[in-house]
């Protein structure tokens, strides 16, 4: 049949991953340090992967093409997920009672409440993001701030990453996070060198369209571990 799908100009691409990333059925895969379209029937011809390439590098064609297969698409998924679901990736709910905050209160242990933590392992829907508030932050905060457990992961979800290491658009699946989760806030907390701003970005980009109003404050840490006020 003849439908649209996308095209992919290997001499064009950078091999950045952004496209792959955005991808939700998993259409595209890095072949050789290429962005490639891996089967005609796992792409849906939305092109959710357009707006993520920073080059230009990919189009939509209308051209002889297997149909869209949603169930193969979900074969595909459940494959990737097996084949990737490392021990790190386990989904876990820490219960905090108050004798652990108390003992916490003491030695400064840890206020951690959830794991995954890095954004691009965290699961899109959990029970622990339920009625919580949420707290977005960059990964150096945690060794500049000396009270981040204390201060900031306190009686919150931590998601963290970093835009210039991970270079991928975090904003989507932060969306998809807000989107399908009943966060009650948002909290960033970022570093104040200009690399750092992508998280910020992200966060307010994907609050913006999660089609929800939530309250959201960024706070920013200085590199000699202190607020910026």
């Amino acid at each position: 049949m003849i439908r649209t799908v996308i095209h992919i100009n290997e001499e064009l691409c950078s091999g950045c991953g952004l496209c792959a990333s955005a991808c939700k059925e998993g259409a595209i895969a890095m072949v050789n340090g290429k962005a490639r379209l891996i089967r005609d029937d796992y792409c849906d011809g939305l092109g959710n992967c357009l707006p993520a390439c920073p080059v230009g590098a990919i189009s939509f064609v209308q051209r002889e093409a297997a149909a869209f297969d949603e169930e193969a698409v979900k074969e595909h998924l459940a494959r990737k997920q097996q084949v990737s679901g490392c021990p790190g990736m386990k989904v876990r709910a820490m219960k905090r009672t108050a004798a652990n905050e108390s003992a916490e209160n003491a030695d400064n242990g840890s206020r951690l409440r959830q794991w995954p933590v890095q954004i691009r392992l965290a699961p899109v829907s959990a029970a622990f993001y339920q009625g919580a508030d949420l707290l977005i932050a960059a990964d150096c905060t945690a060794y500049a701030y000396g009270r981040f457990h204390q201060d900031f992961i306190r009686d919150r979800i931590v998601l963290i990453g970093c835009p210039k290491l991970d270079a991928v658009d975090y904003s989507l699946k932060l969306t998809d996070i807000l989107a399908k989760n009943e966060i009650r806030s948002v909290t960033v907390v970022r570093m104040e060198v200009p690399c750092c701003g992508g998280i910020s970005y992200a966060a307010e980009k994907a609050v913006a369209r999660c089609g929800k109003k939530l309250p959201m404050q960024i706070i920013t840490i200085g590199t000699d571990g202190e607020i910026c006020r």
